[in-house]
């Protein structure tokens, strides 16, 4: 299993992102997949998932500004995040594992083995 994650980058509040994860060496459509983040000094936090089914889940701190979607034909899963606050600014990590459909909200890190390296994003004026 090989997952990328890139896109990040220096954004002002209020601006976009788009962060890409691409996935490798395995069948795609068996997997769900999770966007996690980790700002310095803090513990690594669930912030979407999507299962194989198509399901989403988001931390509350980010419902209604992040959107997740997954792209079985190139093996993609992305993140598009609006409205950029300060305290996005974190490393953001792309995860995978073998959860089926009505697995729920997987927002816990320990919840996935596969991980890939992250990407900085900083919201910062």
């Amino acid at each position: 299993v090989q997952l990328q994650a890139s896109g990040g980058g220096l954004v002002q509040p209020g601006g976009s992102l788009r962060l890409s994860c691409a996935a490798s060496g395995f069948d795609f459509d068996r997997y769900a997949f999770g966007w996690f983040r980790q700002a310095p000094g803090k513990e690594r936090e669930g912030v979407s998932s999507i299962l194989r089914d198509g399901y989403t889940s988001y931390a509350n701190s980010v419902k209604g500004r992040f959107t997740i979607s997954r792209d079985t034909t190139n093996k993609m899963v992305y993140l598009q995040m609006n409205s950029l606050e300060p305290e996005d600014t974190a490393v953001y990590f792309c995860a995978a594992d073998t959860w089926p459909p009505g697995s729920g909200a997987l927002l816990l890190p320990r919840l996935f083995a596969s991980w890939g390296r992250g990407t900085q994003v900083t919201v910062s004026s």
